[in-house]
């Protein structure tokens, strides 16, 4: 074999002026690829990246950029036939007599769904509570249970919660399971099979599948973690269903927040899930007319919370989530918390946190001292020493994973859900997230933030930390940032 390798070889170096063509074909092929990058109008950095690695690395860099580079997805269609169809029959602007801030008006703008309201909202901290909570309202369905998640694992967790929903399905409840086929992907026939069996609709989120002629999805991900059951109550944040999140099964099991939602704002969350399931099944616009799937409860009452899901993903230029983020930083007055398990800000965020603790307000960043991605964890290290400088409080929670995503704002503002404080959150997956203006459930949040920051090691300015071992890992790892 290796003489045949020499051979052939041979005879390819024979070839008159081999060098100038392959030169041709490289600067051909570069020309083509990085006007096809540039005409996406991406951050300059995040370009630059791009075309230096497909420089870098001719050919297998295109396959790399094929695979994992930024996409959009077209969906707007589904938003636009919801209206017609009956499925978005709440207001289309702000509700008369509402007090509704200029941070509503821009999420309603962004993904459409207008502000709601909340009759209860339950901080659910870790999993063990949360998977409490679930199963028990899994129980009580009468109508349907609809799931969308990131992760489920066929573990005692993901075993728990599957065998809920077979029991409702045989009681004749619609179980529907939306789940990401990368993040759930250790599930597998024999797992899933007594669901199906039960009569439970399940359906990938991207599959993984060859596509032909066709850019692969493997690189956008849904993130969201929504339960709605018989459109009257809900589940969203940031735990998936997995034993790595309960904490009575093991010790280092992620810290983490969930919410249990009731009122109006159930109905915002039938709508994304509605949508995602349509989409991911590939339903036409016939499949809108049915009441089986929609299947909301009657309008509810008003409740004493104001709150707003927003949504963000690669169908949408407007990045929402990351938007109304930063707005509400720059809206703050007297403190902005943030929590988050991946912080890779790009330069409006960096900008926003760092521009409000100049100006005096009490901002602090909460962030795991060691994440699941050491590549993550040394690229969030890599801000600490500009937000130190401009006196932002920088915390460091372990040994548990921090897996929390809030930003609370004030005394009135919050947003929590599944949205990380990164570029990957901001642009490549789809996620889901809650806008809450109300004084007294963020006044129960701040208690709960308070106790994290008080648990965590505050990081003090430590520029004489080692070069090999701190500062040029976090550099290195800085320059991919965008591309994180």
């Amino acid at each position: 074999m290796l003489a045949l390798l020499a051979t052939v070889w041979h005879d390819i170096a024979q070839i008159p002026h081999l060098k100038s063509y392959l030169t041709a074909a490289w600067v051909a092929y570069l020309l083509i690829l990085s006007g096809w990058i540039i005409l996406q109008k991406r951050e300059p950095v995040a370009t630059l990246g791009w075309v230096l690695s497909l420089a870098v690395l001719p050919y297998v860099g295109f396959l790399i950029y094929f695979a994992l580079g930024p996409q959009k997805i077209k969906r707007q269609r589904l938003r636009r036939d919801r209206s017609r169809d009956g499925m978005d029959s709440q207001q289309a602007t702000c509700p008369p007599n509402a007090q509704c801030a200029e941070l509503a008006l821009l999420g309603q703008a962004v993904t459409g769904l207008p502000p709601s309201s909340a009759t209860r909202v339950d901080l659910l901290v870790d999993g063990a509570a949360t998977y409490e909570a679930l199963v028990e309202a899994i129980g009580q369905a009468r109508n349907h249970v609809h799931l969308e998640y990131y992760i489920f694992e066929p573990d005692r967790t993901g075993t728990r919660v599957r065998d809920a929903l077979i029991e409702r399905a045989r009681a004749g409840v619609h179980v529907r399971l939306l789940l990401d086929a990368v993040g759930a992907g250790k599930l597998n026939r024999k797992f899933l099979a007594p669901l199906l069996e039960a009569g439970c609709e399940h359906c990938w989120f991207h599959p993984t599948q060859f596509r032909p002629f066709s850019r692969p999805w493997l690189n956008l991900r849904t993130h969201r973690k929504i339960v709605v059951i018989d459109g009257t109550v809900a589940f969203a944040g940031g735990i998936n269903i997995t034993d790595e999140e309960n904490e009575t099964l093991r010790p280092d099991a992620f810290r983490d927040l969930h919410m249990r939602l009731e009122g109006d704002i159930v109905r915002s969350l039938q709508q994304v899930f509605v949508e995602d399931w349509l989409y991911a099944s590939g339903h036409q616009r016939e499949n809108f007319r049915g009441t089986a799937l929609w299947a909301p409860a009657a309008e509810a009452e008003p409740g004493p919370i104001a709150a707003q899901v927003l949504t963000s993903g690669p169908d949408s230029d407007w990045e929402a989530i990351h938007r109304l983020q930063v707005g509400a930083i720059y809206e703050a007055r007297q403190r902005v918390w943030l929590v988050t398990p991946y912080f890779v800000p790009g330069e409006a965020a960096m900008m926003a946190l760092t521009s409000a603790a100049l100006a005096g307000l009490d901002v602090r960043l909460l962030v795991p001292k060691q994440s699941d991605s050491r590549v993550v964890t040394y690229a969030a290290r890599s801000y600490f020493d500009e937000l130190l400088a401009a006196r932002v409080k920088v915390y460091e929670y372990g040994p548990r994973m921090l897996h929390t995503k809030a930003l609370l704002c004030d005394d009135a503002l919050a947003v929590l859900g599944s949205a990380n404080f990164d570029h990957r959150s901001f642009r490549l997956n789809f996620e889901v997230a809650l806008l809450f203006r109300e004084p007294t459930f963020n006044a129960r949040l701040s208690q709960l933030l308070e106790g994290e920051f008080a648990s965590a090691a505050r990081v003090q300015d430590a520029r004489n930390r080692s070069l090999w071992r701190n500062r040029l890992p976090e550099a290195l790892a800085r320059l991919g940032s965008p591309l994180l």
